[in-house]
């Protein structure tokens, strides 16, 4: 039965008031996470001042000697940069082809019960723990690369870069996934009509219009490297080494933070105040990763209707 004016304006009146709760409500749910973001922001910055007001910035970001808790003391995180990027490296190295390659799978190539049975196992992977990843690269993946390579130290970056490649592998994949998905079957079926290929219509039609997506997913996997803690931690050592041999020890700026953090070093010290010189470091890196990603996505954005 419908309703006539009066009764609508009166049922919208008696909403009025729930809408204006909801509004608010949404609005301090948006401005908790702005807030949050301004209040790291602005730790990381006042805590990063006093850093710099005793150690120069040169020093800092190009020393290459990293020893703030030993004697004789040197700030130089180019160490711990070198060790991040190693990780960086590996993961890349193995979950962005084998991540994009599944998605392929998923999204052109496998039917249904195939898809219903490889997603869940890709979640699965997604939610291990990741101190079980550090256990795993130091009980499986390390023993495996000391038989193959013997040089290779008992903790190095080439454990902790795969297991972490494999940690974000189902992000690439789910995330890729999506973006191939999205691209509407029209341009397949264009594609099939004038005689391509399977492989020719994923290769230069599928992938070709998902890319800012693809491109979002791999920085996105690239971010959750750079920012792994516990299984680099356990699998690559706390030993700061300007070093591009994946097959030694070496610590990231995660694995520091996570040294400085246990309670061993005194607040207020030059030496705790290193935590947020590095942390403002790793929050730069993301940032910028981030705004390339924006720029990438916004240049090769397809807009479709």
């Amino acid at each position: 039965m419908s309703q006539t004016a009066p009764e609508i304006r009166l049922t919208r009146a008696r909403g009025r008031p729930l809408e204006k709760v909801l509004r608010w409500l949404f609005f301090a749910c948006a401005a908790i996470s702005v807030l949050t973001t301004l209040a790291v922001v602005g730790v990381l910055s006042v805590e990063t001042f006093y850093f710099f007001q005793q150690v120069p910035a040169s020093d800092f970001l190009f020393g290459t000697r990293w020893t703030p808790l030993l004697e004789p003391k040197s700030y130089g995180i180019l160490p711990l940069l070198f060790g991040t990027t190693l990780i960086v490296i590996g993961a890349a190295i193995v979950a962005l082809p084998v991540g994009l390659a599944c998605a392929i799978y998923l999204s052109e190539y496998a039917g249904n019960r195939t898809r219903d049975l490889v997603k869940p196992i890709l979640e699965i992977l997604a939610g291990i723990p990741t101190i079980v990843y550090g256990f795993f690269a130091i009980t499986f993946v390390t023993p495996i690369l000391r038989t193959l390579i013997p040089s290779t130290e008992v903790f190095n970056a080439a454990s902790a870069g795969i297991v972490v490649g494999i940690m974000v592998l189902p992000m690439v994949a789910s995330l890729c996934d999506d973006a191939l998905r999205a691209v509407p079957n029209a341009l397949r079926d264009g594609a099939y009509s004038l005689g391509a290929t399977s492989f020719e219509v994923t290769a230069r039609i599928v992938v070709p219009a998902s890319l800012s997506g693809i491109f979002a997913a791999f920085v996105l996997a690239i971010s959750r490297a750079i920012g792994e803690t516990m299984a680099v931690t356990l699998a690559a050592g706390a030993t700061p080494n300007l070093t591009l041999n994946p097959l030694e020890s070496i610590q990231t700026m995660t694995a520091y933070i996570v040294q400085v953090s246990l309670g061993d070093t005194p607040a207020g010290t030059l030496s705790y105040q290193t935590l947020f010189a590095v942390g403002a470091v790793l929050f730069s890196m993301t940032l910028v990763l981030n705004l390339i990603a924006n720029a990438i996505m916004n240049r090769y954005r397809d807009v479709y209707e």
